[in-house]
């Protein structure tokens, strides 16, 4: 999720593992890289903390000439706590976090070739390492990933004579009419362009539309003709029916995930996440792919993933290459992604948990090879997606060809600064 990314909830932890300038064994001084890490767990019970500290130890084992100093922080201070680290010339050597624009703007990063074998660079799931490169050049490696799929109430379904869930989106339209009219009190379809997550809302809409945010260039499109009509029809066909929230632009996605938790949201998309609170809740709920405008085109999903980062202020090129490659092998990355019901990045971990016990992920596993992606690489796409998630929800209100417009204006603007 991703900042507190998409896919992670916060929790204060740090831990300082070990000390440098250490004499290591064999004779010779011992490097310490620094690495700083997400936290992932919602208490201090689920911490990321003892996760890393158990990797670095045994890490150390093996390579008793380097040492890993850990500090696990938590989403809302990590950007801070880094910033606050290179200002003080105390440099991390690696970070994993939400983004990495903002450092390969600054110069800061080792590109991935020179911190990653060969054999883990190939490994990477082929879009995640192509969402990781600025300009033809990848300094972000993928750690974890999310991706989107549309979640139906079965039970509801059953109750409006609907045996299948949408593939279009008419399906979806003639499906929201008849729960609405089977089922009173119930939000047919929940569309949350509240700005929690606007942005994301957005760019699966835009997407199944046969547009998006931008194109392959990294050229904001907010305002093209196919994002023109997705939101036209967005606005007619199912806000102006009454077959969503009356005010999508005022819910955000936590409303919308509690709403189809409680039964009271019918059909909505969603990320892995929820499966958790439906099952919590004990809704019979199914998955499936994102219905499209055009039933024939292929079916798109929205990508997440955080990152990795390796700095160069340390020069420790070489013993961070070994770490990497001991952080990506599959034993590591699997037990992550398990731990915290995430969705893998490289080749061999999505074989495994294909092949594992996880039918609930089936969808998003099967989504992940052909995942598209907000433009990661724009250092101006912090600012960019908080002003969509800002006022993208007016564009289901009336005038919303002017708000696509304006935030067109505002995003070009915004990244011609950036680049200069």
């Amino acid at each position: 999720m991703f900042r507190r990314s998409s896919l992670a909830l916060p929790v204060a932890a740090a831990l300082l593992l070990s000390g440098c300038g250490v004499l290591g064994l064999g004779g010779g001084d011992t490097v310490t890289l620094k690495l700083v890490a997400a936290d992932y767990g919602d208490s201090e019970a689920t911490s990321s903390t003892p996760y890393w500290n158990d990797l670095a130890k045994a890490f150390e084992a093996a390579n008793p000439k380097i040492r890993i100093s850990v500090q696990v922080v938590p989403w809302t201070d990590i950007d801070k706590h880094v910033a606050d680290m290179i200002k003080s010339g105390s440099s991390p050597d690696v970070v994993q976090t939400g983004g990495y624009a903002d450092q390969v703007a600054a110069g800061r990063l080792y590109p991935v070739g020179d911190v990653l074998t060969i054999d883990a660079q190939a490994d990477l799931i082929d879009v995640f390492a192509k969402a990781g490169q600025v300009l033809g050049t990848q300094y972000g490696i993928p750690f974890v990933a999310s991706s989107r799929a549309f979640f139906y109430n079965k039970a509801i379904f059953a109750k409006a004579g609907i045996a299948q869930p949408p593939a279009s989106w008419d399906d979806l339209r003639r499906d929201a009419q008849l729960i609405k009219a089977a089922v009173p009190g119930v939000i047919p379809y929940g569309l949350p362009l509240g700005p929690e997550e606007a942005q994301a809302e957005a760019m699966m809409w835009t997407m199944s539309g046969g547009g998006g945010l931008a194109d392959d260039g990294g050229n904001y499109t907010i305002d093209s003709q196919q994002n023109q009509d997705t939101f036209s029809w967005l606005r007619t066909d199912l806000v102006q029916a009454g077959l969503t929230y009356r005010d999508p632009g005022s819910v955000d996605r936590k409303t919308a995930f509690d709403d189809f938790a409680a039964g009271r949201v019918a059909m909505l998309d969603g990320h892995p996440s929820l499966i958790q609170k439906a099952v919590s809740a004990k809704v019979d709920y199914g998955t499936s792919a994102l219905p499209q405008k055009n039933p024939q085109a292929k079916p798109a999903t929205l990508g997440v993933a955080d990152w990795m980062m390796a700095f160069k202020a340390n020069g420790h090129r070489a013993e961070i290459k070994k770490f990497l490659s001991y952080v990506y092998q599959e034993q590591n990355t699997l037990k992550f992604d398990e731990q915290y019901n995430l969705l893998p990045v490289t080749q061999d971990t999505l074989a495994a948990m294909t092949a594992g016990k996880h039918d609930d992920l089936k969808q998003f596993l099967a989504a992940l090879p052909t995942a598209r992606f907000y433009p990661l690489g724009d250092p101006a796409w912090d600012a960019v997606s908080g002003m969509i998630k800002k006022d993208i929800g007016g564009a289901v209100r009336d005038g919303g060809g002017q708000v696509l417009g304006t935030l067109q204006q505002q995003a070009s603007r915004t990244a011609a600064q950036a680049r200069k």
